[in-house]
């Protein structure tokens, strides 16, 4: 029952934001889950699956990327309307008829790191790595790509380091903390090499996993100041431009929005104004809050495959929210969060769209610049 308890959690962190003592929760469930997966309890299913997902697919950037590939294709090939109009996806288990559709729209083109420096324009104000993760590259490539603009279109040298890869968040919410550990160690390493000033994450979930890789690594004496170095330097995208700060765009966007705040956005990284600040400053575009909007929309890494039935009841009780905006489309933060937001659109038949902050900003400098009428 214990068990049973632990796993449903969504790690979202709500509680450590406002407990009056500060106690670390997410820490403890790390710490927990490592413990459970030890003592060989829990859902043997759930397990083979993450395992399955965490080991042998996300360390390995080819494989992840040749099955997004093969994927991608399946979805614009027409393979996949093709198996539901023939009903084969009545022939499947449950669980592998709901893993299928709640898969991704994949990028009609990856974003991938590179050697090549992306120059600022104008004066350079800084020299930032930009963390390309493993998801986001596949899922929200033109995200990552509007990243870069945004970031050079505010003085900055951006280098995206060759050698990257996961930040290793999963592997941790999962309990796995020694594969969250080597993987911290191949970021640190690459983005040490590329001597930047500061690490730009646009993925609120993997921008709260570095923050911590001083305590993940504490016990490490060869990495252990790299760690805590590596932390200091990392920051969430939104807070960075607020900080620098940025340049507001001209371009006008008249279009009604509301921000979904990403848990390890508001509750990890106790940042709530920095993406309001940029959305504030777009002209033409009007925000309308979520009512309770800082709850989590069930994506919690993992968990919309894991505990799906939990997942998608937080999901409608979300959508349920954003209907009531009445806006034309939804902002986030973090990738998992866009994939659900998403999901739920898609099951609703819904013509909104789902953005992250760095989309708007950089559609509203793009108008700016190219004189693109409303």
């Amino acid at each position: 029952r214990v068990a049973s308890h632990w796993e449903l959690c969504l790690q979202c962190r709500a509680c450590e934001a406002v407990c009056p003592s500060g106690v670390p929760f997410g820490r403890i469930m790390e710490y927990s889950r490592s413990q459970l997966r030890r003592s060989g309890k829990g859902s043997w299913t759930r397990n083979l699956a993450a395992t399955a997902f965490l080991q042998g697919i996300l360390p390995r950037p080819r494989i992840l990327k040749g099955g997004a590939a093969l994927l991608r294709a399946y979805q614009r090939w027409g393979i996949r309307r093709l198996l539901r109009t023939i009903g084969f996806f009545k022939l499947l288990p449950t669980f592998l008829r709901e893993m299928e559709a709640g898969l991704p729209e994949f990028s009609p083109r990856f974003f991938t790191p590179s050697r090549t420096t992306h120059p600022a324009q104008g004066p350079r104000r800084c020299v930032v790595g930009l963390l390309s993760g493993c998801v986001m590259p596949l899922v929200q490539g033109a995200t990552m790509e509007a990243a870069v603009r945004v970031l050079t279109r505010n003085g900055c040298d951006v280098v995206v380091p060759v050698g990257q890869g996961c930040c290793g968040a999963l592997s941790r919410h999962d309990g796995r903390l020694e594969e969250a550990r080597r993987m911290a160690r191949v970021n640190i390493d690459a983005f040490t090499y590329a001597g930047v000033d500061k690490v730009v994450v646009a993925s609120a979930g993997c921008g709260s996993s570095m923050k911590e890789y001083g305590e993940l690594l504490k016990d490490d004496p060869e990495y252990r100041d790299r760690a805590a170095r590596m932390e200091a330097m990392t920051v969430d995208i939104t807070e960075f431009l607020v900080g620098l700060p940025f340049h507001h765009p001209e371009g006008k966007l008249t279009m009604k929005v509301t921000f979904q705040d990403p848990c390890h956005l508001a509750h990890a990284q106790r940042i709530v104004q920095a993406p309001r600040t940029i959305l504030r400053a777009i002209p033409g575009l009007e925000i309308s809050e979520i009512n309770d909007g800082s709850r989590c929309c069930g994506a919690a890494g993992m968990y919309s495959i894991t505990h799906r039935r939990m997942s998608r009841r937080l999901l409608d009780s979300k959508m349920n929210y954003i209907d009531a905006t009445g806006a034309e489309a939804v902002v986030t933060a973090n990738p998992g969060c866009m994939i659900q937001l998403e999901s739920g659109i898609r099951d609703r038949g819904s013509a909104r769209q789902v953005y992250h902050v760095v989309d708007i900003l950089d559609e509203s400098y793009r108008r700016e610049t190219a004189s693109v009428p409303e």
